[in-house]
């Protein structure tokens, strides 16, 4: 799957103002039938999506390709990918319409969940999360990005020091001792941030996070998206897609600041072999 645009005149200047940002969140790909949070879309429909996108001369990358194009003042036509939770959907369902449609994404995965299931939403259905394996193959397949979603997907904004320091710090050392890549993107679970959490993800190495509408946080570190699910027809994207260039100003992507010296990483515990998921701490 060829995701690399071609190669760009750095000669041209482009008088042009930035563009916000339009950053899509899918999670899982499968059967919508039983589906309480709203979090599943059909493969048809996630083809019809990809295919509105393209049909407006718009393609979908990762975030790692879509920061890097908007750092060299290009990328107005790309649009970012995400797929929360690390669903085993992603594989058999939406990988194929991605090739079909030459487009990129990144996963964003828990790597103290490996094989089990989404026990954090209580009303179920239950879904199969990737294995070791099945995060491996996605690392290898060009376009693709492989990030962190956390440990366990607990709310960041509660925990404390050492849970925190587990779930970014922690789960970014599993994820590249799993992938043998450097993990650069975090997803924060349910979207809550606060200016503390952003701080510690900064201080753990990642390069950009993502939320959902992190309001005044909003940056690198805070990026906003738009849920998209199975009832995002033509109509409604084109609506979401014109609102959020309304709404949204373009995030400034300069090289990051240094952490300031008030902040430290706190220093999880030995992090337990991407084989042996970690159960979620009450």
């Amino acid at each position: 799957m060829s995701v690399s645009a071609e190669t760009p005149d750095l000669t041209r200047t482009d008088p042009r103002p930035a563009a916000p940002l339009w950053v899509a969140m899918y999670h899982s790909v499968g059967d919508c039938s039983d589906d309480p949070y709203r979090i599943t879309v059909s493969p048809d429909r996630l083809d019809r999506q990809l295919g509105w996108l393209r049909r407006r001369g718009l393609r979908g990358v990762s975030m790692a390709d879509l920061l890097a194009a908007r750092a060299r003042g290009e990328g107005r036509d790309l649009v970012g990918l995400t797929f929360d939770d690390g669903y085993a959907d992603f594989t058999d369902n939406a990988l194929p319409v991605l090739r079909r449609w030459d487009c990129g994404a990144t996963v964003f995965v828990l790597p103290g969940r490996l094989g089990g299931t989404n026990e954090w939403d209580p009303l179920g259905p239950r879904k199969p999360l990737l294995t070791s394996d099945g995060i491996r193959r996605l690392a290898d397949t060009e376009g693709l990005e492989i990030a962190s979603h956390g440990l366990t997907h607990v709310d960041l904004t509660e925990a404390d020091d050492a849970l925190l320091g587990a779930e970014t710090g922690g789960s970014r050392a599993l994820l590249s001792e799993l992938t043998g890549r450097e993990v650069l993107g975090f997803c924060y679970p349910y979207g809550t941030v606060d200016q503390r959490v952003a701080d510690v993800v900064r201080a753990a190495g990642y390069e950009y996070a993502c939320a959902i509408d992190p309001g005044p946080l909003t940056g690198p570190y805070a990026l906003p998206r738009v849920h998209i699910g199975e009832n995002d027809t033509s109509w409604r994207l084109l609506l979401k897609y014109r609102l959020n260039r309304l709404r949204r100003r373009p995030v400034p992507l300069a090289p990051p600041e240094p952490v300031p010296s008030s902040v430290s990483l706190p220093s999880p515990a030995s992090p337990k072999s991407p084989e042996s998921p970690v159960k979620e701490t009450p």
